[in-house]
């Protein structure tokens, strides 16, 4: 039998929230596997994992760039929330994005070797430059860029740069007031509401294979008869498309509608087909575990 060591047990309570001894019962039962071990609490009811996009321990800023038919957002980390209020910061975090609409690299990879804007240098040689100024280490982790060939791309920073969204609209009539309004919208539902999918041809089988065994599992151990369990699935799967997929969300401006169904309504008010066609959302630092300092140990050694 696998070790349960406290560090395990404490990364598994910051992934699901649940109790000490919960976390080590669970680690316990399913052999040190903290993945697993999510799935059992949450079988247990004792985790809300699944509505978590990651731990957000990474400091620094998204930032966008771009409008009208392209768009860009491109995530860059540093190790001090102060950073992320420096000028020079700022202005590096701001020449990514434009680097990534100039030069539409095809991953990462590929920015790092291309001209970053103004200085002669490249992406990763203006990064390194600016760890030896502003003395921090940073990093360029991501980045999106969306291009339309007829229709607006839309970008929205939220708080300064914690979060960054991007979302296409497909349609002929891109330069509709409306179209731009709700594109706008959009991308602040989007930040709002965190949708992990655009529809739920998007999520893939094994995802939706992982929710149906916990949902029949919670729904077999309260008492329900197998008879009723698969109708019961039918509705509870509906309802976790309903939180996940953008099209299938409840509109945060109307929650009365769906959003594809404001969608649908802009296209009948212009008179022209109207397609929301994806989007991207970085929250910052999300999946990035954040080392945390254990005062008591650090104390403890330096007595001994």
């Amino acid at each position: 039998m696998a070790q349960i060591t406290a560090s395990m047990v404490s990364e598994l309570r910051a992934k699901t929230g649940a109790g000490m001894m919960d976390c080590k019962k669970a680690l316990t039962e399913t052999g040190g596997d903290i993945e697993t071990a999510i799935d059992y609490l949450r079988k247990k009811g004792l985790s809300a994992a699944a509505k978590k996009a990651g731990r957000v321990a990474a400091e620094g800023m998204v930032t966008a760039a771009g409008q009208g038919r392209i768009g860009a957002i491109a995530e860059v980390n540093a190790e001090t929330d102060f950073v992320a209020k420096n000028t020079a910061f700022q202005a590096f975090s701001a020449g990514v994005a434009e680097a990534v609409i100039d030069h539409a690299p095809k991953d990462l990879e590929s920015l790092m070797a291309v001209a970053f804007p103004g200085t002669g240098r490249t992406v990763a040689e203006e990064q390194t430059h600016q760890i030896a100024t502003i003395g921090e280490n940073i990093n360029v982790r991501r980045f999106a860029r969306f291009a339309v060939d007829a229709g607006v791309v839309t970008s929205y920073v939220h708080a300064g740069g914690k979060i960054g969204v991007l979302v296409e609209l497909a349609t002929a009539k891109e330069d509709d007031e409306r179209v731009l309004t709700l594109a706008r919208q959009l991308a602040m539902h989007v930040a709002a509401a965190n949708p992990q999918f655009l529809d739920r041809q998007e999520v893939p089988a094994e995802v939706v294979d992982r929710e149906k065994e916990i949902m029949r599992v919670k729904a077999k151990e309260s008492g329900k008869p197998d008879h009723l369990v698969e109708k019961i699935l039918d509705g509870q799967i509906n309802k976790f498309f309903g939180e996940v997929c953008l099209l299938e969300q409840a509109y945060v401006i109307d929650p009365d509608h769906k959003v594809t169904k404001v969608v649908e309504a802009l296209a009948k008010e212009i008179g022209a087909p109207v397609k929301l066609t994806r989007f991207a959302r970085f929250q910052l630092g999300e999946g990035i575990e954040k080392k945390e300092d254990d005062f008591a140990s650090e104390v403890a050694s330096l007595v001994k």
